[in-house]
């Protein structure tokens, strides 16, 4: 075990080196190149959730003119594979020197806080057993929000292991598997589902789709026209990158608030995006019919409809039923329907992890991040010196990395400048008599995956100080023009002291 006196000190630990840990290491040293850090990753490689994910067709379901960074311009098809995302997060490691401060294979194990020396310990154990210590001023959690080993499958389905062919996660999907000829049925609607059966519709004998509900799809070619033509007459990449994301984002804020607006107006236009591919006697009932309004859960895209088109051309069945039980032929759904398989594939979603599961302390007590409030969605109550990066869902995740690796950047000037060694978030006097609620509003957005473990997460207020909106385009300008001495924000400096002494009388 390692001895205090050996533990290495930085000034950052990045937890973390998938798109969010990468992004936030290249904007620490960009912007404050005195800075030293470690980015500490329990895998021996980097991309996160694109590395862990090995199901056919890995692929964004965000445009990578805006899930790619603000400042490395994304030069190929606006879908991309998982293999495409990785060699561009590599390219950004290799081209800014970020390799040599990522240690991988490093499980972190604890994160302790001392107020008494302004630091955080952190610890972690690589696979040899060994533990090693590092110590920073700052922590920086980049780790994402779902358990990348441990999928979510239903508690209440009944007889999985009587299932005689073969059942898998697609989270923990082996490439070596064979389903060449098979009877594949997947269970689920999402872009998980969506992604994996046109991949695996290519080799298998038939696939089958069984859903509880429908997911609404926006289909479109897997380019952008714009980028294309700019392309064509000779625009430079980087200015092309600049105006793709400024279209791209233009236009998800209009789709945004549309749905909101006129959602029945929306789901026509998506319906008629289908049949410009499938014809128009497509039919949408009951299959795909979503319960719920247009953005109140993810909008997958499905480049060139590709799913609807395996659908119409009946290589692709779908079945929208709940499953009774588990049979050694299938599954058995409630309305008595046997459907047969040789794979069952779960695409069922993520087991929500908060702040990577990793035990916390503040002062010899552990945290509890339930019974913290969250500023902005980036920092907690009761939790000096750390910011979770958690970005989108309407909008690309990377958005928010490039955003809050601002905000952390000038937060840590900003500190260096009044001398302070510590910053905490705490309630205003005006947030005395505020309501304490969940993370985040079921009508907003609700994932099932988020609110089957809402209770684990922090909890916001009801102003925008006090809650994470999902909300980019409100965000791009409210987060850049935060007041970091502003009375939520509260330092181990005189003015802090001053502050006390003022809020007293």
């Amino acid at each position: 075990m390692a001895r205090e006196d050996l533990a290495q000190h930085v000034d950052v630990v990045i937890v973390g080196a998938g798109i969010s840990g990468v992004g936030s290491a290249y904007h620490l040293q960009d912007q404050c190149p005195d800075k030293s850090y470690v980015i500490l990753e329990r895998m021996n490689t980097f991309g996160g959730t694109w590395e862990t994910h090995k199901y056919p067709g890995v692929r964004s379901d965000s445009d990578l003119y805006t899930f790619g960074y603000r400042f490395k311009p994304w030069t190929s098809a606006p879908i991309a594979s998982a293999q495409a995302i990785l060699d561009y997060m590599g390219e950004v490691i290799e081209e800014n020197g970020i390799d040599k401060n990522i240690r991988y294979g490093h499980t972190i194990t604890s994160c302790k806080w001392s107020s008494a020396d302004n630091r955080w310990t952190v610890t972690a154990r690589t696979a040899d057993g060994a533990e090693h210590t590092f110590t920073c001023t700052f922590l920086w959690m980049c780790q994402g929000y779902y358990d990348h080993q441990v999928p979510y499958i239903p508690p209440e389905w009944k007889g999985v292991s009587d299932f005689k062919g073969l059942f898998i996660h697609a989270q923990l999907w082996d490439p070596n598997i064979d389903y060449t000829g098979k009877r594949v049925l997947v269970i689920g609607s999402g872009a998980t589902a969506a992604t994996v059966v046109p991949a695996l519709a290519e080799k298998a004998g038939h696939v089958t789709i069984l859903q509880r509900s429908p997911t609404y799809f926006f289909c479109h070619p897997n380019q952008n026209e714009l980028a294309d033509r700019l392309r064509e007459i000779g625009i430079d990449e980087p200015t092309i990158h600049r105006i793709i994301r400024a279209q791209v984002m233009h236009d998800q804020a209009v789709m945004d608030k549309r749905c909101v607006e006129e959602p029945d107006v929306v789901v026509e236009e998506l319906r008629d995006l289908v049949r410009a591919y499938v014809g128009p006697d497509f039919q949408f009932e009951p299959h795909f019919t979503p319960k719920y309004r247009p953005w109140q859960q993810r909008l997958a895209f499905c480049p060139d409809a590709d799913l609807f088109r395996l659908a119409a051309e009946g290589k692709v069945s779908v079945v929208t039923d709940t499953i009774d039980r588990f049979t050694d032929k299938g599954v058995l759904t409630n309305s008595g329907e046997l459907l047969e398989a040789d794979i069952i594939v779960a695409c069922t979603g993520f087991r929500l992890s908060v702040l990577g599961n990793i035990p916390f302390e503040v002062d010899g007590k552990a945290v509890d991040w339930a019974d913290t409030v969250t500023y902005r969605g980036m920092m907690f109550t009761g939790v000096p010196n750390m910011l979770w990066v958690f970005g989108y869902f309407r909008a690309s995740w990377t958005l928010r990395v490039d955003m809050l690796g601002d905000f952390v950047c000038r937060l840590l000037k900003h500190m260096d400048e009044v001398g302070a060694h510590k910053v905490e978030v705490k309630l205003r006097p005006e947030d005395k008599d505020m309501a304490i609620l969940p993370w985040i509003e079921a009508e907003n957005f609700n994932p099932n995956y988020l609110m089957r473990d809402l209770d684990k997460l922090p909890k916001r207020g009801d102003n925008e100080v006090w809650r994470h909106n999902q909300n980019y385009w409100a965000e791009r300008e409210a987060i850049p023009a935060i007041d970091l001495d502003a009375s939520e924000f509260w330092y181990d400096n005189q003015r802090a002291d001053t502050r006390v002494l003022e809020a007293a009388e």
